[in-house]
C-alpha cells in the first residue's frame, strides 16, 4: 500500500509537496495510517486532534496516545477539547452533527491562523460508500451520489481510493498501533448501521463492490459536469437582478422549461428548502406569496422571485433619533447628511430640499408601519405609506426596507423614495436644508 499511497500522491496530489500540512487525527486506524504514510513520503505536516469528552476515560486515552505518536513522529501537535454535548444541545444538533462542525471548524481556524496549506482527513473508499448510500435512503439530488471530493477548497483526503481492507491490512503488516473507538461498534447511528448490517451484504453479492461503486461514481461525476454546465447556462437567463434586496430569478424562464420543479430544485438546493411542491407552486402564485426555509425567504413578485436571507427580514425597529447639530448620521441604510444650502439644485430620490424652519427636533428615522400617512410632494391631499408603496410596486423585500424621515410625528421623507409636500421650500422659505443620503459598501 505504500508504494500505491506514493503513487497516488504523485499523480493526483502532486499539490502536497512541499506544502504545510495539517493532519486530522483522531487515534483510530485510518488517521494513524494517513499519519505514517506521510510521514513515511517525508511530507511537512503537523497533527490535531480533537477530545469530544464523548467515551469519558477513553477520550483521554486517545489524547495520550496521539502525544505519543507525535513524539515518534517528531512533529508538532494541536489539541483542543470540547464540551460536545453542551454545544449539541445549544445548536439543536445531533452528536455527530455537532462533533463535525466542532471539528471543521476548528480545523479551518488552525489552518487561517498558523497558514497551513491544507488539512488531511483520513476518509477513504468504504466511508465513500457510506455516505453515498446514507444520502441515497435520506433522498437526495444527483449532488448527493456523486461522492466524497478527494479535494474540497483546502481539505484534502488522500486516502480515498483505498478500502477499509487495505488499510487495516497494512497496519497489522507494518505492526502500527492505533486506538478503537467502541462507539463504532454501536448500531444506534446511521452510518454504523450501514457499516456492520447493509455493506457486508452487498460486498457478497458483489465481491468487486468498490470497484463497481468508483465507476458508478465516476459515471454520475460526469453527468454531474454536464448538468452544471447547462445550469450555468440556465441561470445567465434566469437571474435579472442581484442587489442588497436579494437576487431576482425571472419566472417565465423557469416555466419554459420541461420540468420547473427540477430546475427550481438546482437554482434553490443550497438554501434550506424542503417543501419543494409550495416553491413550484410560487411560479403562479399572487405577488406577496413566499415560502421560507431556515435561512431563506422566496418571495412572489410579479413576474420574479425573490431570494433573500432572513436577516433581511429581521430589521432593527428602534428608532434612530437625531438632534439639530448632527450634519452626518450613521444609519441602516447608509450616511445621512445635513447642510444648510443657498439654493436648490438638483434633486433626486437620495437628495431633498426642505425649509429648516418647519422642522421640529429630535428628528426620528425609523421603519415604517401600519398607518404611518405622508403628503407626497406635488400632492395636495395624504396617502397611506402603505399605498403609496404598493402604487410604487415595490416586493415585499423593498417594503421591509422602507424608512422614514420624522418630524414630531409627521413624515418629512419616505428615505430614497419621496420628499412630503409639507416640508417643502417656498418662496417664504428663510433657510434651506439639504438632506442627503449615501449608501457606504461593505
Amino acid at each position: 500500500m505504500e508504494e500505491d499511497f506514493k503513487n497516488h500522491i504523485n499523480k493526483k496530489l502532486s499539490i502536497l509537496k512541499d506544502r504545510k500540512l495539517l493532519i486530522a487525527l483522531s487515534g483510530g486506524i485510518d488517521s494513524v495510517v494517513l499519519a505514517h504514510l506521510c510521514h513515511s513520503l517525508q511530507l511537512n505536516f503537523s497533527l490535531a486532534h480533537c477530545n469530544f469528552n464523548l467515551r469519558e476515560k477513553e477520550s483521554n486515552k486517545d489524547e495520550d496516545f496521539v502525544l505519543e505518536l507525535a513524539d515518534e513522529f517528531d512533529v508538532e501537535i494541536f489539541i483542543q477539547n470540547f464540551d460536545t454535548e453542551v454545544y449539541a444541545k445549544a445548536n439543536k444538533r445531533s452528536i455527530q452533527m455537532a462533533a463535525r462542525e466542532l471539528r471543521y471548524d476548528w480545523f479551518k481556524e488552525l489552518a487561517t491562523q498558523l497558514k497551513f496549506d491544507y488539512i488531511l482527513t483520513a476518509h477513504h473508499a468504504d466511508d465513500n460508500l457510506e455516505t453515498f448510500l446514507i444520502n441515497f435512503t435520506r433522498g437526495t439530488g444527483l449532488n448527493g451520489l456523486t461522492g466524497i471530493p478527494m479535494i474540497n477548497d483546502n481539505i484534502v483526503r488522500p486516502l480515498l481510493p483505498f478500502s477499509r481492507n487495505q488499510i487495516e491490512t497494512f497496519a497489522k503488516k507494518e505492526k502500527i498501533n492505533w486506538r478503537e473507538d467502541s462507539s463504532n461498534s454501536s448500531r444506534k447511528y446511521l452510518r454504523n448501521k450501514l457499516r456492520h448490517e447493509v455493506v457486508p451484504i452487498l460486498k457478497e453479492i458483489n465481491p468487486q463492490l468498490l470497484d463497481s461503486f468508483q465507476n458508478t461514481i465516476d459515471n454520475l461525476n460526469d453527468t454531474a459536469e454536464i448538468v452544471e454546465k447547462s445550469l450555468n447556462d440556465f441561470k445567465k437567463k434566469v437571474i435579472t437582478k442581484i442587489d442588497e434586496y436579494g437576487i431576482s430569478y425571472k419566472v417565465s424562464e423557469f416555466k419554459n422549461v420541461k420540468n420547473p420543479k427540477a430546475y427550481l430544485f438546482e437554482c434553490f438546493k443550497y438554501y434550506g428548502f424542503t417543501e419543494w411542491n409550495d416553491v413550484v407552486d410560487l411560479l403562479d402564485a399572487q405577488s406577496g406569496k413566499l415560502v421560507k426555509s431556515n435561512s431563506h425567504r422566496l418571495i412572489k413578485h410579479r413576474e420574479h422571485l425573490i431570494l433573500t436571507n432572513l436577516g433581511h427580514a429581521e430589521q432593527n425597529e428602534e428608532s434612530l433619533w437625531i438632534d439639530e447639530n448632527h450634519s452626518k448620521v450613521n444609519t441602516p441604510l447608509g450616511i445621512l447628511f445635513f447642510d444648510e444650502v443657498d439654493a436648490i439644485k438638483k434633486t433626486s430620490n437620495h437628495s431633498i430640499y426642505v425649509d429648516k424652519e418647519k422642522l421640529k427636533y429630535p428628528l426620528e428615522l425609523r421603519l415604517w408601519k401600519a398607518g404611518d400617512v405622508f403628503q407626497p410632494l406635488g400632492m395636495k391631499g395624504k396617502k397611506k405609506v402603505s399605498k403609496f408603496l404598493k402604487d410604487e410596486k415595490l416586493s415585499l423585500v423593498e417594503k421591509e426596507h422602507t424608512w422614514l424621515l420624522i418630524s414630531n410625528n409627521e413624515v418629512v421623507w419616505v428615505v430614497g423614495k419621496r420628499a412630503d409636500d409639507r416640508f417643502k421650500v417656498t418662496p417664504d422659505t428663510k433657510g434651506i436644508l439639504r438632506i442627503k443620503i449615501e449608501q457606504t459598501s461593505e
